[in-house]
């Protein structure tokens, strides 16, 4: 009897938790619901129904791993459990495993035929396998290819007389060029393609000719801004520049990845960044993030909106040119920022990171991966990415890599924070996220950082997200993704 009061006891109380965890996730709180949704686990663990929850709420916030594990164990624990099965696959198909993601949803349909949702999400999936398998029988080999930024000559395309927007005056961007844009692209006015080529094409002869990890110096006096995600957030964008300036010599920035996908501006905040790299060399540094990448763009909308509002050719001139960018920049020697994160290894070196031919799609492991992938985690030691991709490190493989590099901090972005900034691992690593109201939804805030030379003391800057034109996140992703937003 006693026995049978405790197990009604922890099951009520694991009920309780579970529609705690519920409103924490309606309320956009999916932090505070997977905390929940893991103490109602851990009360009882032959719930099906709390492993999928709490995989949903790990798919909101990108940690597409722990999606799947979680999602699996509620398979584990009752194998007709349709759910479980629907939320592994879409975690699948968030991290482009299209394959993966069809055997889930046909196994969601076998179990709930009459189900018109799993039939919807069923045929999508079958699309973007059999777009998968066409794009794969028709490509040609890497050494085949010829760079389709070789078969563009800007200076031949003609502009209309009534075209009304900016110009570009010969072969220089000029400062009043790129504001005269900028003011177009708030009014949702598009930029003419002859002038947009001629933006991609410069920045792409830049970035070639630098090293992988770039070094930057900031002389005495001076300052300098690091910026993290942007994701197509142009009018926060704007923002930023309204509270920090403009990008200038005097004023000079890094933007640290992932300027594209998920919000649905990502050209706009691209042609923007580019353009004045073009203007000023050393007012703007960018670097690469894991959204600069073809699987990426394909799925989080940044390919769909360039066939909108350019065409197919800049696809894959972008593409070319997210080749291009640097993987980490050093300021002054001191500090190391990179977009994602440390490595599996001990020992790495700046000149190993300098050594990384970058000019390719990043892989799935190695240091390229996990610069662009990885995440920090409270405890010491490594562990398994949330993610999927990359890994975790401690605060004691921060401070070794910092030591053996001579550096004094890591400056990283890749993770949304609520106050748009987490200082972690004794204050040697800084995580800065620029997407105030990331995805219209995370209601956090965006922040930046101000270094003054010499010292490089970090003065973070928070700021809230303005209002935007009634364009939704995602508005331009494939319909199969835009089904679990």
């Amino acid at each position: 009897m006693l026995i049978m009061e405790a197990n009604n006891s922890n099951v009520s109380r694991a009920e309780e938790l579970k529609l705690l965890a519920n409103e924490a996730y309606k309320a956009h709180k999916f932090a505070q619901a997977i905390d929940l949704y893991t103490q109602a686990i851990e009360v009882n663990s032959q719930n099906a129904v709390y492993w999928a929850n709490r995989s949903i709420a790990h798919l909101k916030l990108e940690e597409y791993g722990s999606a799947i594990q979680d999602a699996s164990k509620a398979i584990e624990v009752d194998p007709k459990y349709s759910k479980g099965y629907y939320r592994r696959g879409a975690a699948y198909l968030a991290m482009g495993k299209f394959k993966e993601a069809l055997k889930d949803f046909q196994q969601v349909k076998r179990i709930s035929p009459n189900d018109p949702d799993a039939t919807k999400k069923l045929k999508e999936c079958e699309k973007a396998v059999m777009k998968l398998k066409f794009a794969e029988a028709i490509s040609v080999p890497e050494s085949e290819r010829r760079p389709v930024a070789d078969s563009i000559n800007y200076r031949s395309i003609d502009v209309e007389p009534q075209y009304s927007g900016a110009r570009i005056e010969g072969d220089v961007v000029a400062l009043d060029f790129v504001k005269k844009m900028m003011d177009d692209f708030k009014h949702q006015k598009n930029l003419h393609q002859r002038y947009a080529f001629q933006i991609v094409l410069q920045t792409k002869e830049m970035l070639q000719a630098l090293p992988s990890l770039v070094d930057i110096n900031v002389p005495k006096g001076n300052h300098f801004t690091v910026c993290g995600d942007v994701h197509g957030q142009f009018y926060d964008l704007l923002n930023i520049f309204e509270l920090n300036g403009l990008p200038s010599k005097e004023n000079p920035y890094l933007f640290n990845g992932d300027f594209v996908d998920r919000g649905s501006f990502s050209l706009e905040v691209i042609l923007t960044l580019f353009a004045f790299k073009c203007m000023s060399p050393s007012a703007i540094y960018l670097a690469r993030g894991n959204h600069e990448s073809k699987s990426m763009n394909r799925i989080y909308g940044f390919e769909g909106e360039v066939q909108s509002k350019l065409s197919e050719k800049f696809v894959e001139l972008f593409a070319e040119v997210f080749c291009c960018l640097p993987l980490a920049h050093v300021i002054n020697g001191k500090v190391f920022v990179v977009h994602g994160g440390l490595f599996s290894v001990d020992g790495v070196k700046l000149s190993d990171i300098r050594a990384i031919n970058r000019f390719c799609e990043p892989p799935e492991e190695g240091l390229m991966c996990e610069l662009l992938w990885s995440d920090p985690q409270p405890t010491p030691g490594r562990g398994p990415s949330k993610r999927g991709v990359g890994l975790s490190f401690g605060g004691d493989v921060t401070k070794r890599f910092l030591q053996e590099n001579n550096l004094d901090l890591v400056v990283r972005s890749h993770e949304v924070k609520d106050e748009g900034y987490e200082i972690e691992h004794d204050g040697k690593l800084i995580t800065v996220f620029s997407a105030p109201n990331y995805c219209d939804q995370m209601g956090n805030k965006g922040a930046f950082i101000r270094f003054e030379a010499p010292d490089l003391k970090p003065n973070i800057v928070t700021f809230s997200a303005v209002d935007h034109p009634d364009v939704k996140p995602m508005a331009y992703a494939n319909n199969f993704l835009r089904l679990f937003q």
